[in-house]
């Protein structure tokens, strides 16, 4: 006998079954239900700002003011966030002319206008001005200082000259910044790829780990680069598994961090009974596996699960293939786990290639087993091994371990963080 499953893979579903002899058991994001509608959710904070914020005290009429949002990698619902907003900020006296998005897209590939309909309505295309940031057009970055950690601070111009500036996101889990949310749409989002580089070298740091804020060094080089470039507001929401919005928190930015993550943390923070043998796991569908530079953050938090040897088996469909040309480019030639660290080194901390350092620290200790739409010779050039289905993957994981007892299935990897006290 067997039991089957079903997870979410790019814009619909995989399957898989398992022999019922074998003991698993399931880690999921805390199944909590929201309380009130998303707009009831919203336009509460939105009434009461963190803090008691008097926000006619920030907003002036004549105020030129810039709303950071997140491109089409991340799951923030702007079509529920940004019409409230707007709304609020119209009553403040803002007007849409006054009014310019920034799309951060951080070092991902700037988005075309063609793309602004995947993550803005048609109202607001047609209404207000949308820029999709390029971190490496140095004309348009101003530099404003350096952080204590020695980052060198370059930000879009766009945003730096507004009065007011706004970030919309949502809190949830990240494998090195310990949570995203906050600053980081700003700090990452709209700065350059010299300031980008510079904080994600903080990786390499024990502390920076998924779930950590307060002890992260790289997260709190955000919320430094953060308060440099003067991010007036954040409005961000902690949503379920089904991304259902649960609760929403408006106000300075590290207030909204504070708030925000204790909700996060009851979300997805999970108990995990015992180390298993075999982790199945997938990173949650689109956009979480819009491709692997994504889907990678399931692949750290499903390793927490394991016990030494374990082996990570990842659905993640990744509609956009790999999502880093510099990362592909870097592994060229490159055969070995040793070689990985030593061209690192040779090369030194790049964004792109740093995903081959977070992979390289997993294979380590798990062989990684990949289900995913991109093509087997391009999986196993990341050292990855490919596996047409995750049935498949499987009798793989079998074939490398004949002794497997225990297997951990976590459908919403990149939501959910195993927490083991054995």
């Amino acid at each position: 006998m067997t039991t089957s499953y079903q997870f979410h893979y790019g814009h619909g579903y995989t399957q898989f079954s398992l022999p019922d002899q074998v003991a698993s058991y399931e880690i999921l994001p805390a199944k909590i239900e929201p309380q009130q509608s998303a707009s009831q959710i919203i336009q509460k904070a939105l009434d009461h700002p963190l803090e008691r914020l008097t926000l006619s005290h920030i907003f002036q009429p004549t105020n030129r003011v810039v709303i950071v949002i997140n491109d089409k990698t991340r799951p923030v619902p702007h079509a529920v966030l940004l019409p409230p907003l707007l709304r609020q900020l119209k009553e403040l006296g803002i007007s849409a002319d006054q009014i310019t998005f920034l799309i951060g897209m951080g070092t991902h590939t700037p988005m075309t206008a063609s793309e602004f309909d995947k993550i803005l309505s048609p109202e607001i295309i047609q209404n207000y001005r949308i820029v999709a940031h390029n971190c490496d057009a140095e004309q348009e970055l101003i530099y404003v200082g350096t952080t204590s950690r020695q980052t060198p601070v370059y930000v879009n111009r766009l945003f730096h000259a507004a009065d007011v500036r706004i970030a919309v996101g949502n809190i949830e889990p990240h494998h090195f910044a310990g949570f995203s949310g906050g600053a980081k749409s700003a700090s990452i989002g709209v700065c350059g790829r010299k300031t980008i580089t510079a904080n994600h070298a903080f990786l390499l740091d024990e502390a920076a780990h998924v779930g950590h804020y307060e002890d992260n060094p790289l997260r709190q080089d955000i919320e430094e680069i953060g308060a440099m470039i003067h991010l007036d507001l954040a409005l961000n929401v902690v949503m379920n598994s089904e991304k259902q919005i649960l609760s929403c928190f408006w106000g300075r930015p590290q207030a909204v961090m504070q708030a925000g993550i204790c909700e996060s943390r009851k979300v997805s923070m999970q108990p995990v009974p015992q180390l298993a043998d075999l982790v199945i796991a997938s990173a949650g569908g689109f956009p979480k596996d819009i491709n692997l530079y994504q889907a990678q953050k399931a692949m750290t938090h499903a390793s927490l699960t394991l016990k030494p040897g374990g082996i990570i088996l990842l659905a993640a469909a990744c509609e956009e293939g790999v999502g880093s040309q510099p990362y592909l480019d870097f592994m060229q030639g490159v055969d070995s786990i040793e070689a990985v660290y030593r061209k690192f080194d040779q090369l030194g901390f790049q964004v792109g290639p740093h995903k081959a350092i977070q992979i390289a620290r997993i294979l380590q200790k798990h062989p990684i087993l990949l289900t995913s739409n991109i093509p087997a010779e391009t999986v196993q050039r990341l050292l990855l091994q490919p596996c047409s289905s995750l049935d498949q993957g499987i009798q793989t994981a079998f074939q490398i371990n004949p002794h497997i007892h225990t297997v951990a299935i976590m459908p919403y990897a990149v939501s959910t963080i195993p927490v083991f006290e054995g």
